[in-house]
């Protein structure tokens, strides 16, 4: 299948509008989730119920994941983010108004945040499943790289929350992220988009066979069931330093420059996704997926090394910037190499392999940090005369180490991705989209 070159630039001006719309929803959900949180911690004075709100937020994409890859797969996409993004606004209406008559809940914030996640599963996948159908092959890697933008927009939000919360309370955020809602339907809308982007071709299976369908396909092609392995065991190594990393900046400062350093992870984040955009990474994707792993390992290990404020200002934006060219180079990847009829579950399957870790790593962080990390870098611990002469003994030392346990940990996945000859020959199977979109003779209304 070809097409002509503006077709592809279509293509590029109905990303773009779509792409704006979702930035905007994306924003208002930021600063809602991080309001509600603060909410529920401020006015229960409880860990555990405030880790409760995250546990809600990813347990459903876990769950729902293969489910909505089927429907990415047999039902328009474009609707299936339009259902999305208003039942989004919905549930934050409803929020709304419970807040408005006094009568907000906790309970309501778990199954409000449950709601949430179960509608972003089916918006996300079938959105990355749209998108290689409506532009261009050679544009998708700066494409995929702007989409990465949306994390370093999520991680600066509680900045720009917290001003919020202060000005116009939880009532005026909540309705900011209603009216983002209603940008991000109305571009969707707005958006022309040809019938071939939005309702896959092919399609087929029902049952069981639909929803094993992406696996499936994945154990088919050897090297992409091997980069999603690598991808699913990187992001459990992330999870585990995104878990730990306030922890690891208080115990040797104070919340303020918590603050700061976290504006600042979220700029690595940011400026990685503009570089992505502009450049889309490197010819060969797999380059890409190894440059990225053995850059993490060494930021994360930097965070080790002192209880510095300036050396994780610097190792933090540093290593949040591999996050945008690993998760281009991925996705760029599977959406150029796996056949459109099954992407969205094969998409899917990602999901979960790479999600199912996060419950994992939360629940190891604890004891492993309180009941063996701390103990061992304590002044007279069992590591003090050997790993504490490198990276001090004390308190968060015991954090200190995991970081750097994970750090190694992360250099060695990629020295043992680097042997897996299968994995170094990905770029060469065949693709499965044309080399661009075309020129669409029917558009959905």
């Amino acid at each position: 299948m070809t097409g002509s070159t503006g077709g592809g630039a279509a293509g590029l001006r109905r990303f773009s509008l779509v792409w704006g719309g979702q930035l905007v929803s994306v924003i208002g959900s930021a600063l809602t989730a991080f309001v509600l949180g603060v909410w529920v911690y401020t006015g229960t004075g409880s860990v555990t119920q405030f880790v409760l709100i995250q546990f809600c937020a990813v347990v459903p994409g876990i769950l729902l994941a293969p489910y909505a890859g089927v429907v990415a797969d047999r039902y328009d996409r474009r609707r299936v983010m339009l259902v999305a993004d208003t039942g989004g606004g919905v549930v934050t209406a409803l929020l709304l108004v419970a807040t408005s008559s006094g009568g907000l809940a906790v309970w309501q914030v778990y199954v409000a945040t449950a709601l949430a996640a179960t509608l972003n599963t089916f918006h996300v996948i079938a959105y990355t499943a749209l998108v290689p159908a409506l532009v261009p092959k050679e544009h998708l890697g700066r494409v995929n790289g702007l989409m990465q933008i949306t994390q370093g927009v999520q991680i600066a939000a509680p900045l720009v929350a917290g001003a919020l919360l202060a000005v116009v309370g939880l009532r005026g955020v909540l309705l900011i992220d209603a009216v983002s809602m209603v940008v991000a339907v109305g571009a969707l809308l707005v958006a022309r988009l040809p019938e071939e982007a939005v309702r896959p071709v092919g399609a087929t299976g029902g049952g069981r066979e639909g929803v094993g369908a992406g696996l499936a396909w994945l154990r088919g092609a050897p090297g992409l069931f091997v980069l999603c392995a690598v991808f699913g065991v990187w992001n459990f190594l992330f999870a585990i330093a995104g878990g730990l990393v306030q922890p690891l900046i208080l115990s040797f400062s104070g919340p303020a420059t918590l603050g700061v350093l976290m504006a600042a992870g979220g700029s690595g984040l940011f400026v990685g996704g503009l570089v992505m955009g502009v450049w889309g990474g490197p010819k060969r994707r797999v380059l890409g997926v190894y440059l990225g792993l053995a850059l993490g390992g060494v930021f994360l290990v930097l965070h080790s090394l002192a209880p510095s404020p300036w050396l994780i200002g610097f190792a933090a934006p540093a290593f949040l910037f591999t996050l945008p060219l690993m998760n281009t180079c991925c996705v760029t990847l599977l959406q150029t190499k796996v056949d459109p009829a099954v992407l969205g579950r094969v998409l899917a399957v990602v999901r979960v392999l790479s999600t199912a870790a996060m419950p994992v790593a939360f629940l190891l962080i604890g004891p492993l940090t309180d009941g063996v990390a701390e103990p061992l870098m304590a002044a007279d611990g069992a590591l003090a005369p050997s790993v504490g002469a490198l990276i001090g003994t004390g308190e968060g030392r015991g954090i200190a180490l995991i970081f750097l346990v994970v750090g190694v940990l992360m250099l060695a996945l990629a020295a043992w991705a680097w042997t897996r000859p299968r994995l170094r020959a990905v770029d060469d199977l065949p693709d499965a989209v044309a080399d661009e979109v075309p020129t669409p003779e029917r558009t959905t209304p």
